[in-house]
């Protein structure tokens, strides 16, 4: 037979001389049951407290429901759990296992003021995109959206919370960044076409350190991959070295940042850098006896050769000084030259080093931007405005950031200690569980058959033996 379906119930194919059906009256089930471990990381470190206290709120005190708090953390954590759109909430204000999660002391609803709001614990679309669409000038005045997004608070958190991951201050931090394409789809406020991407979209900012973000910065497309970069690093660096005053710190970057702007700020503030450098005839020609080597060496081991060579480089009229210059002679078959401009010296690595080891590194980075995008859906900017969309790209980012928590305290030595946030959402997040709430305890019942039951026990013991690390002051 096929798959038949009713208000009541599913029909699909039979099981021998038995009938198969579903129905959605399993009560409360929800399918995700591992959340509880986000829980977990959120009262170790306060993360989502702390992004809550960087809103203002000028509701009425007496006829709010859904604190902030309650709001930036059911927000944050739907992103976490697979839920990209807001529609999705109006559905999910009645999951009680959420509510747990949120902190919601009545997560039944059934105490909430409005008879047609009981059994609905958390806020809908409608209160929740508050955050996102009031304007950041509003004040008390404003009849309906009073919840004021506090950027360069938020901004100051994402770094302090990186801070605040480390035991010690490191000797040495790597500072990348990269630009990337986010389409857009309907009319948005900075809407530009993009030559390079070939679509509308915006060219936000990222940077990183390691695994943990530092700058999530929406953009407009018209104009330079590297523009406003100066200005981020200035505050970000500022931060770190008011915190570890003895750390060296390197940026690190392809060639869309080798931009004089950024090589003699490092200069002059005694940062190092690593950047691409796009070839051009002048370079091409500094490797001419390097790549004849390379293709030799090829044509007799049939194999990819690559030749170093180092040298100092001037630009004709935009570089201010000479500087190292490392050249990759590369033959795949054909030429591949590549180019690097560095302010480490050469006694302290070498031309292949620094290209093979130091700066190829930088593609672990593009792979964190994919897993926002891809995971935690940074690229979710369909709000008209600019600033909407913004605050929407931070809320992805401290969803992985609280992901980035879990990882690295709960997910240390277990199998899953460098899997990416959607397997991480998949073997952990996604369980079946049947949810009780009675007066003293909810019970959280999840399959006997779950397949990932040891791993989930070896995350919550890890997590129990952190230390509480935020104080809310």
């Amino acid at each position: 037979m096929q798959t038949e379906c009713n208000a009541n119930a599913v029909e699909f194919q039979d099981l021998g001389r038995r009938e198969v059906v579903g129905r959605f009256d399993g009560g409360q089930i929800s399918s995700d049951g591992g959340g509880l471990l986000l829980r977990e990381v959120e009262r170790k470190t306060g993360i989502l407290k702390r992004l809550a206290a960087q809103f203002i709120d000028y509701r009425d005190p007496e006829q709010i429901e859904h604190p902030v708090e309650a709001l930036v953390a059911q927000r944050v954590l739907g992103l976490a759990l697979g839920y990209e759109d807001l529609n999705d909430h109006d559905q999910l204000r009645m999951d009680h296992l959420l509510a747990v999660l949120v902190g919601k002391a009545d997560p039944t609803g059934q105490e909430r003021r409005r008879e047609r709001d009981k059994g609905k614990p958390l806020a809908g679309k409608s209160t929740l995109n508050r955050l996102e669409l009031t304007p950041w000038h509003a004040d008390a005045s404003h009849r309906y959206k009073k919840i004021v997004a506090q950027v360069g608070k938020i901004d100051g958190l994402m770094i302090d919370l990186f801070l605040d991951a480390h035991g010690a201050p490191p000797k040495e931090i790597w500072l990348d960044l990269d630009a990337t394409d986010d389409p857009l789809h309907g009319h948005q406020e900075g809407r530009f076409f993009h030559g390079y991407y070939d679509c509308y979209c915006y060219l936000p900012l990222y940077i990183f350190c390691g695994e943990h973000i530092l700058c999530a910065r929406l953009r407009e497309a018209n104009q330079d991959g590297a523009a406003g970069s100066v200005e981020e690093l200035e505050r970000i660096v500022r931060r770190i070295r008011a915190r570890w005053p003895e750390t060296r710190i390197i940026i690190r970057g392809d060639s869309g940042f080798c931009r004089e702007e950024i090589m003699a700020w490092c200069e002059t503030n005694g940062l190092f850098f690593l950047l691409g450098l796009a070839k051009n005839a002048r370079l091409i020609q500094e490797l001419d006896d390097e790549m004849k080597a390379a293709e030799q060496r090829y044509r007799e081991t049939k194999q990819a050769a690559r030749v170093f060579k180092e040298f100092t480089y001037r630009t004709l009229n935009s570089w201010s000084r000479e500087r190292r210059v490392v050249g990759k002679a590369e033959y795949i078959g054909k030429e591949n030259p590549r180019f690097v401009v560095t302010n480490l010296s050469a006694d302290e690595i070498g031309a292949r080093a620094l290209y093979e080891d130091l700066y190829c590194a930088r593609g672990d980075m593009e792979n964190r931007i994919k897993e926002q995008q891809l995971d935690l859906f940074a690229d979710r900017t369909s709000a008209e405005t600019m600033r909407a969309n913004q605050t929407r790209l931070y809320f992805s980012s401290f969803a992985y950031i609280l992901i980035c928590a879990l990882r690295r305290i709960g997910l240390a030595g277990t199998a899953l200690a460098k899997a990416q946030s959607g397997t991480i959402r998949l073997k952990l997040f996604k369980i079946g569980a049947q949810v009780r709430i009675t007066v003293r305890k909810v019970w959280v019942s999840w399959s006997e058959s779950y397949p990932y039951a040891e791993v989930y026990r070896k995350v919550i013991e890890n997590l129990r033996q952190r230390p509480v690390s935020y104080c809310p002051s």
